[in-house]
């Protein structure tokens, strides 16, 4: 299980491998995903509070990023965090998420991105429930549900 010690390293020290890449160009990126998809995977937005499809949503699944459809989260560790925005506890493996620290608007946070393709994902906490301690806050354009 990941904990905040480990979100850390990871951002300072460097990230796990991913299983595979994928890597295409801004345009391949523009042409496959919606406008709303595309500004926020690929040039890091984030959409707002409470208006994401997966906010409220707690049925059963495997939630995977938009762009490359790799397995990220599980819905058996999602949860309501009242934040806004889809929340987990964990990802599916240590390898699916590389961990970048976040200076952006005068904050200090660490973002999320797939280890895969490297689509924005959210960004992670340390303020969520036990055992682990961490809050994944993820935006809906970000994932698709299998």
């Amino acid at each position: 299980m990941l904990t905040w010690k480990n979100v850390l390293h990871f951002a300072q020290k460097g990230n796990p491998e991913p299983t595979r890449r994928v890597e295409k160009t801004e345009a391949e990126w523009q042409a496959q995903l919606t406008p709303e998809q595309f500004a926020i995977a690929r040039q890091k937005g984030t959409e707002r509070a409470f208006t994401g499809a997966f906010c409220e949503s707690f049925e059963a699944g495997i939630y995977n990023c938009i762009c490359c459809n790799e397995p990220l989260f599980d819905s058996t560790i999602k949860y309501d965090s009242h934040s806004g925005w889809p929340s987990f506890t964990q990802p599916v493996a240590e390898n699916a998420i590389k961990y970048k620290k976040d200076t952006s608007f005068g904050m200090v946070r660490v973002e999320v991105i797939c280890n895969v393709c490297d689509a924005h994902l959210g960004h992670v906490f340390p303020d969520g429930p036990e055992p682990s301690g961490l809050r994944y806050c993820i935006n809906s354009a970000s994932l698709q549900k299998h």
